[in-house]
């Protein structure tokens, strides 16, 4: 489409293509909000909302019948979580060592 008149989303030949795609894109917007109401989700933006993901894998994880695969599925989400804490305590070390050091660099001055 790169040498048309029109581009994708206001081509005559596309109309009905790019009508589906809007429809799609709609029912997926509101899908997300559902989904991030019922499980309490805030996206991935924060630790906490890392965790809450992984707090919700793990208990419809526990709900499946015993199996190696749910128990692989546990390992890794096992894993993961600790590497959420392991970043939250280095990230909780920092701050408190970017405080300490502020704090020095004031005194001398």
């Amino acid at each position: 489409m790169r040498d048309a008149e029109y581009c994708f989303w206001h081509s005559p030949a596309h109309k009905e293509e790019a009508a589906e795609a809007r429809r799609l894109g709609g029912q997926r917007r509101r899908r997300e909000r559902v989904v991030n109401a019922v499980y309490e989700l805030e996206g991935m933006t924060n630790v906490g909302s890392v965790q809450r993901l992984i707090e919700i894998a793990v208990q419809d994880t526990l709900g499946l019948e015993n199996s190696v695969a749910r128990n692989r599925v546990l390992g890794t989400l096992a894993q993961a979580a600790l590497r959420v804490f392991e970043a939250t305590e280095f990230e909780s070390r920092l701050t408190a060592l970017e405080s300490v050091h502020e704090r020095r660099g004031k005194g001398k001055r």
